[in-house]
């Protein structure tokens, strides 16, 4: 027998797994040479990506809008969760054998756990304002302030945070002499708290916001049909806002709902609802390859606002500009003092 914890980092399910199960066990080899190299591949592309955008959010002249306040925070929620993805490639180049003590253990599953949340539920706060912007027009003006967008923000980090709670309690680092491996893993008390963290994460974490998000779809999609036939153009702003939303939400429906999929199959599972070696050796097969499409989603974003975001093309290319003339201001006043500097020696 090889310790096998899932390669996964803190998504869903117990991972105090010794393969002490009846069945028969697979050949894990293929996780420690491939995946290492793509989560690095990952990571180094979703910091220099997310960074970027962040940059250009904040450093712009111009404030934010409503809908930026939002992608800016997704942006950093990715980051959060691509500069941790780093400790965990090399956790499992090392044979799953975590050299980084107990805390970055928490710290590092805490924060890949909240990107799971926030970033859900940070389009849920994109498609609301989309669904005000579109289908409540007259009301937008009062409803979509930068400083309820913020707040809203806040409140979603808490509640990730929230929510994050048992990655924090949970986690633990063990030394395992059997496979010579000291672990960092989720050591729950019992099967029925394992369950009820990942219902948790299943309802709040995808069902509710899945819900809210589809419910907005569908009215802008219903306010743009009758835009279109009444012959009325919303603002040019609010439409490219609108077409970015859609792009965006599209990309992580794609990298995510998978997994998640996975995750009610793997829960009916353990509940003994599920049966079957096959079904088990499956599902943690596509445990691996769902979850890290879920990380790519992280990756994904930075390069649709750059192809999708008319406006955000437009903010690089100002703040370009504006960092242009700043260098060339700075550069003449330079030449400018050198030049009374000599006349004065001289």
């Amino acid at each position: 027998m090889s310790f096998k914890p899932t390669s996964v980092p803190d998504l869903y399910g117990d991972q105090n797994n010794t393969n002490g199960t009846e069945c028969p066990e697979d050949n894990w080899e293929w996780l420690h040479t491939s995946q290492p190299v793509y989560t690095l591949l990952i990571s180094v592309l979703g910091i220099v990506f997310n960074v970027f955008v962040l940059m250009v959010f904040c450093l712009h002249k111009k404030a934010c809008t409503v809908a930026e306040i939002y992608l800016s925070n997704l942006a950093a929620a990715d980051l959060v969760l691509v500069s941790c993805l780093p400790f965990w490639a090399v956790n499992v180049s090392n044979g799953f054998n975590w050299t980084f003590g107990l805390f970055m253990c928490k710290v590092v599953n805490l924060g890949i756990k909240m990107n799971v949340y926030c970033s859900i539920y940070f389009l849920v706060l994109i498609s609301i304002d989309r669904y005000v912007a579109l289908v409540h027009t007259m009301s937008h003006g009062r409803m979509r302030r930068p400083k309820y967008a913020k707040l809203g923000c806040l409140l979603m980090w808490g509640f990730g945070l929230l929510m994050s709670i048992p990655t924090l309690v949970f986690r633990e680092e063990e030394y395992f002499p059997d496979f010579g491996v000291n672990a960092c893993f989720l050591k729950y008390p019992n099967q029925t708290v394992a369950l009820l963290c990942d219902g948790m994460l299943i309802v709040f974490g995808f069902i509710i916001p899945i819900l809210i998000i589809s419910f907005c779809t569908v009215k802008i999609i219903q306010a743009l049909k009758i835009q279109a036939v009444e012959r009325f153009s919303a603002e040019k702003t609010e439409q490219k806002a609108t077409t970015l939303m859609m792009v965006v939400l599209l990309a992580f429906l794609i990298c995510w709902v998978p997994f998640h999929i996975v995750t009610i199959l793997d829960v009916l599972l353990r509940a003994d609802v599920l049966r079957g070696c096959h079904l088990t050796n499956v599902l943690e097969i596509c445990n691996q390859i769902f979850s890290y499409l879920g990380f790519f989603n992280s990756v994904l974003n930075p390069i649709l606002y750059v192809i999708v975001g008319k406006n955000f093309r437009k903010k690089v290319w100002e703040l370009f500009k504006q960092w242009s003339i700043k260098r060339t201001t700075a550069s003449e006043s330079t030449r400018s003092h050198l030049s009374s500097t000599l006349k004065t020696v001289l």
